[in-house]
């Protein structure tokens, strides 16, 4: 159940194949959720041509820790993953992977569905965008 903060690029379908591989044994689970968001070059009506994810990484690490556990529990699942970058981002990059081992496909999808929208509303990151009119900081409402 971990959760990885990531400031480089990283192939995430890659990184979701290697960890099932060494962590979720073949027949223990019978369903498998992935969500993966990626940066989009638009945003409140305006062009987006980059964006910065601050955070404090003690903080956003237990946070994310911590909602892997959580859903685990909550959810009854097998087990969970979070891949989250930080720093400088441009339009197309994969930003977050969300993951979830479910003995059946309801938990799985529920679980992942949750732990995304949790991720987007609640986790310590800051965005600042940098558009044609300049740079500016994200609040939820606008994400």
């Amino acid at each position: 159940m971990p959760a990885k903060l990531v400031e480089q690029s990283v192939n995430l379908l890659r990184e979701l194949e290697q960890y099932q591989q060494q962590h979720c044994a073949s027949g223990s689970y019978g369903a498998m959720a992935s969500f993966i968001g990626s940066m989009r070059d638009f945003n409140a009506g305006d062009t987006v041509q980059a964006m910065t994810l601050e955070h404090y990484p003690q903080m956003t690490q237990h946070y994310l820790d911590k909602l892997c556990a959580d859903s685990i529990d909550k959810w009854r699942l097998l087990d969970a993953l979070i891949i989250h970058r930080y720093g400088e981002l441009k339009p197309g990059n994969d930003i977050v992977l969300v993951a979830c081992w479910s003995a059946h496909r309801a938990a799985a999808f529920d679980a992942c569905r949750e732990m995304m929208e949790l991720l987007k509303s609640k986790a310590p990151f800051w965005k600042k965008e940098i558009t044609d009119q300049g740079e500016r900081w994200v609040h939820d409402a606008e994400n």
